[in-house]
């Protein structure tokens, strides 16, 4: 069901993703020009990491027609599998952006009402900047999943994808200037009409705009959820490395000093807690010859340096599922920094979470969390 207007004004706002959940959603990687080797190491840490997510919060994995008996036979029978076309994996980015109106009852109680956002999806640039030719089906993802769990609709013909945002729950919206205010998105709009649209949408009033994402993030053109989150209301956790050699190293300390600068929708000065990045990671030969590349897709050279980070984590209901690269100091490093950030959270690894990188994210891309109602 379509609903008129923008959520704000209807009362909806996307809540915090440590806000509670009633499931967690994922796609099933099969790209063969995106996922090397016939997609087999990818998806075992798809596998992998659903497992994980479903020891804290029930999870849905959506699988084409042709994967569905393999999705289903790789996963744990607690993991719903559903039968959904889509033109590749990245859930985070396709799948709705689910919002919640709380709302007293005539007999005094707290309700909570769910819907979700319908952004447009154009393939991370369109037909000449993309990752990949064809979107058809991706863009029907998000109305599918919302039909599915019969969930009003809000659709937008904005380009946005849900990596590009993310929210404190309590009215503030981190994003980069180098993902929504480049021209290949929505060059029609100004800043302040992408800002009006953000909070219309999100129920959010106040934007803090980082100008870059993390290097060698072209994929996305710099998502948030690869450089900087919130922890909770006041605190951020920020990708960074100490190494002034490494081009990220200017992209950290940049978007420091705007964090440093600025206060949320509460007019709080930000904690900043630094989460170094591993390596640097590079795509081997290995790794390329494994891909199938025949020009539907953004080419994957060897030598190309990966865009990590142990930003890209996942909150689920009581746990940090968190990707571990194979670089020994920085994942235990991650883990001791996530453990003292979500002190009531269990934090899991997800050895081998490289394999999802190589494709161009993590954990917190091809996750996307529904809120629970109260």
């Amino acid at each position: 069901m379509d609903v008129e207007g923008t959520p704000a004004l209807h009362g909806y706002r996307m809540p915090a993703e440590w806000e509670p959940h009633s499931q967690c959603w994922l796609a099933w990687p099969e790209r063969l020009d995106n996922w090397r080797d016939n997609a087999v190491p990818g998806q075992r840490i798809f596998a992998k990491a659903a497992s994980a997510i479903s020891k804290f919060e029930p999870v849905t994995v959506c699988a084409s027609a042709s994967q569905w008996a393999n999705a289903r036979s790789q996963l744990p029978q607690n993991i719903r599998v559903i039968e959904m076309s889509m033109s590749d994996s990245w859930l985070r980015d396709t799948g709705p952006t689910f919002v919640v109106r709380d709302s007293k009852s005539s007999l005094g109680n707290l309700e909570r009402k769910l819907a979700g956002i319908d952004w447009n999806f154009n393939s991370y640039g369109g037909i000449d900047e993309g990752c990949y030719k064809d979107w058809s089906l991706d863009i029907h993802a998000a109305r599918k999943i919302l039909e599915v769990e019969r969930v009003p609709r809000f659709p937008h013909s904005m380009i946005l994808e849900g990596g590009a945002i993310h929210v404190d729950g309590e009215g503030t919206c981190l994003t980069t200037e180098e993902c929504l205010l480049n021209k290949n998105r929505n060059p029609h709009l100004t800043k302040e009409q992408v800002e009006d649209e953000l909070k219309a949408y999100l129920g959010v009033k106040k934007i803090i705009w980082l100008p870059h994402g993390l290097f060698g993030d072209d994929d996305t053109n710099g998502h948030i959820d690869n450089l900087c989150c919130f922890v909770k209301p006041g605190v951020v956790l920020l990708s960074w490395t100490n190494d002034e050699s490494d081009p990220q190293y200017e992209r950290s300390v940049e978007a420091f000093s705007v964090l440093s600068h600025v206060t949320d929708a509460k007019g709080r000065k930000l904690e900043i807690i630094k989460l170094h990045v591993p390596g640097p990671l590079y795509m081997t030969d290995e790794e390329a010859a494994g891909l199938i590349q025949n020009g539907e897709a953004k080419q994957r050279l060897p030598g190309s340096r990966i865009a990590a980070s142990y930003v890209n984590f996942y909150i689920a209901n009581g746990g940090i599922i968190t990707p571990q690269f194979g670089d020994q100091k920085w994942d235990d490093e991650a883990v001791r920094v996530l453990s003292l950030a979500f002190p009531d959270h269990e934090v899991v690894r997800i050895e081998g979470a490289r394999e999802i990188a190589l494709g161009g994210g993590n954990i917190h891309c091809i996750t996307q969390q529904q809120p629970a109602l109260l």
